[in-house]
């Protein structure tokens, strides 16, 4: 499927008003060739988006096809047509939409208004802070459609809440949480058509937060652009709710004291990448990382947090800076909790690991993930001889119950759509 591309001069207003200008490159929307002859690329936005005064306004000369704007129509009903793909075979790749959502200001200012656009490739300058220096961060979270055909978001203000605080700890300025949440929905329903039928996957949301001005000393971008975009999904491993089956790394480190693997940057998933490349090359699903100061207690695996059970017992790493504070685990030990198991949250060491009756990972891509298998110095330790562990299972079907509308949310975390 070919990567939508977008028009170059969408009549917009930038956020703030010293932005674009020659010497600071926007983001600039390129067409596809085959955009004005491919009737299928793309569903009209709803018109109650086309009705907000924040999101771009589009040009009624429809019919050229020199970069000039189009005028996108209202649709016949509310809810569009599914998207013509194969919803029983998602994996966890990207699949290009029809629109993404775009805000920009300046370092010193506060972001304000921000626009729908066609999705497509994005247009910056190759002293962008972003790509000279890592100033970036990402957040995912999912959208559920309930049988009903209500959409359903899951504590996308706590996304909102992490990325502020990522923004903070490498100067940069973010939306309010309102902006964001905001920002969420609008993306979500001008893609609603991608949205999988119940039961066949979600939506992944992607907000992107990056130093996207100019830069060339050591410095934070002039200019900062927060981007949305989606993609429908399957499961992150290939395994499913199949136990996975991990290797403890010992050399290479996510994180150190006093670094970013507190906060979801960017540079904190390339560190990951040659360790989790030698381990699936081995056969592994992923890797688990060891603190880099003793190189004996628990840390994460490369994009989820870890847990371990022993009897009633539900025991995980602490946040200590190095850790990311996951959404999906701070939910997990609710639910946890709410069921009568006791949950610790504190160092947890090599042995108690590999003698636990049950490991699991979770994650805003995995959910919940039961370890079948975890290797250390060579030694491979089981879990389980039926596959997914009781507790796993539990958790699982509980929280994703929730997330997808299937039982009631006591907990207050559910955003409805529609």
């Amino acid at each position: 499927m070919e990567s939508g591309g977008a028009f170059a001069g969408l009549h917009r207003q930038p956020s703030c008003n010293h932005l674009l200008g020659p010497s600071r490159t926007a983001i600039k929307l390129l067409p596809p060739a085959n955009f004005f002859t491919d009737k299928r690329r793309f569903a009209p936005l709803p018109s109650k988006l086309q009705k907000q005064s924040h999101f771009a306004s589009y040009s009624s000369n429809s019919s050229q096809n020199n970069g000039s704007a189009l005028q996108v129509a209202s649709p016949a009903s509310t809810t569009p047509e599914l998207a013509d793909i194969d919803w029983d075979n998602l994996g966890f790749s990207i699949t290009p939409t029809d629109y993404m959502y775009i805000m920009k200001c300046s370092r010193d200012e506060n972001f304000s208004k921000g626009e729908l656009q066609r999705f497509g490739n994005i247009e910056l300058s190759p002293s962008a802070g972003i790509l000279n220096y890592g100033q970036g961060l990402f957040e995912g979270l999912k959208a559920y459609k309930r049988h009903d055909g209500n959409i359903l978001l899951f504590r996308p203000e706590e996304n909102a809440l992490r990325m502020k605080m990522g923004a903070e700890r490498i100067c940069m300025p973010s939306p309010s949480v309102e902006q964001f949440v905001e920002a969420v929905k609008a993306t979500v329903l001008a893609n609603e058509r991608w949205i999988p039928p119940p039961g066949k996957g979600s939506l992944y949301i992607r907000p992107l937060l990056m130093g996207s001005g100019a830069v060339l000393g050591v410095a934070p971008a002039p200019e900062y652009t927060f981007l949305i975009y989606v993609s429908p999904v399957g499961n992150y491993f290939k395994e499913g709710m199949a136990p996975i089956n991990l290797v403890i790394e010992t050399e290479m480190h996510r994180a150190t004291p006093g670094g970013t693997g507190g906060v979801k940057t960017i540079g904190n998933y390339a560190a990951v990448l040659k360790a989790q490349s030698a381990a699936k090359a081995k056969g592994y699903s992923d890797v688990l990382y060891l603190d880099s100061v003793n190189k004996r207690y628990l840390e994460e695996v490369s994009s989820c947090n870890v847990f371990i059970v022993k009897g009633n017992l539900i025991t995980t790493p602490a946040i200590k800076g190095t850790i990311l504070p996951g959404i999906t685990r701070k939910s997990i030990i609710d639910v946890a909790v709410s069921q009568g198991f006791q949950v610790e949250e504190r160092h947890v060491c090599v042995d108690e690991l590999l003698g636990a009756d049950e490991v699991f990972c979770t994650g805003t891509a995995v959910v919940v993930s039961p370890v079948g298998s975890i290797t250390h110095m060579g030694k491979r330790v089981t879990y389980g001889s039926d596959g997914v562990g009781r507790v796993s299972q539990q958790l699982y079907s509980a929280l994703t119950s929730l997330q997808m509308g299937l039982s009631e949310d006591k907990m207050g975390w559910i955003v409805e759509l529609k």
